[in-house]
């Protein structure tokens, strides 16, 4: 018999999700720019009040209550969800946060080094192991942040915590044995008695809430359900479709839309601290994409 010494085509059927997926991530920026009189705490409820529904409707329709019921039962999965809401919510309302301030730039630095310490996290919790290339990779990015430390140090927090939040996240959820919808839906019910004692919270204080207000903000923070709840499960469809390195070089889609908004649409000054840090990301984001790609060249 015959071994075929022809490396497999890669996957590229979840392509559209996946440019889907960090094209809407891209545009929350703009989307959380509509709601600036409103309380980063109280956005961050609302958002999770409203993507609770949104993912029980959608576990309805594609009928994976079974799975929910099943992932409910078990304490050991419950716990995990819990870590990951608990993340995912830190990440939201940084995110928030950085927007509403006019921070747009931190958040895309976090999301840039995002992928590089899911590959340091992957080399120290699950035991993967770094090449030469990848190593230089991590190396520029630390220096890049270490750089950053020296003149935006007002800001560093935010990306650092965007970025460390959302890696714990995704290592957390990677160690979990439950689906996208399932647990998304869980994570939700988790935080749910959080989001209601900040909009408890908010609605004592002299601002109060400003949902019902304005014929605006009712339209706008319901929406934040089908926004976040859209492209985590158009991400899940991709990831199941696509090879892990493809994926891999579509994520940066997502932090660079973010740059360019901050810049040109915010238009957010850009300190040099910040562009030499940005450099050496980009420096890095390069190496780690080259050894993915001469990993998977023919030989």
């Amino acid at each position: 018999m015959t071994v075929s010494t022809v490396p497999p085509a890669p996957r590229t059927g979840g392509l559209p999700q996946a440019f889907a997926a960090y094209g809407i991530w891209c545009l929350f920026p703009l989307y959380f720019a509509l709601l600036k009189a409103v309380s980063p705490f109280e956005v961050v409820a609302w958002r999770l009040l409203f993507t609770l529904p949104f993912c029980v409707v959608v576990t309805v329709l594609l009928r994976q209550g079974k799975q929910l019921h099943d992932a409910l039962r078990q304490p050991r999965i419950l716990g995990a969800l819990t870590v990951s809401g608990l993340l995912i919510g830190t990440n939201w309302l940084v995110y928030v946060i950085s927007v509403l301030h006019g921070h747009v730039l931190a958040a895309s630095l976090g999301y840039y080094i995002n992928p590089l310490l899911n590959v340091l996290a992957g080399t120290l919790f699950l035991r993967e192991k770094l090449s030469r290339l990848q190593w230089v990779a991590v190396i520029l990015a630390t220096c890049g942040v270490a750089i950053l430390s020296l003149g935006a140090l007002d800001t560093l927090w935010i990306s650092l915590v965007l970025a460390m939040s959302f890696c714990g996240y995704g290592l957390t959820r990677k160690l979990a044995p439950v689906d996208a919808l399932p647990g998304l839906t869980i994570e939700t019910l988790v935080l749910l008695p959080p989001a209601l004692g900040l909009l408890a919270w908010q609605a004592l204080t002299p601002e109060g809430l400003a949902m019902g207000t304005s014929l605006k903000l009712n339209l706008l923070l319901p929406l934040a359900g089908i926004l976040t709840g859209t492209p985590l499960l158009l991400f899940a469809s991709a990831a199941r479709r696509l090879d892990f390195s493809t994926l891999g070089f579509i994520q940066f889609v997502t932090p660079t839309g973010l740059f360019l908004i901050g810049l040109f649409v915010f238009h957010e000054p850009l300190k040099p601290v910040q562009m030499a840090c940005f450099v050496l990301i980009w420096a890095a984001i390069a190496a780690f994409c080259w050894d993915l790609l001469s990993k998977r060249a023919p030989a």
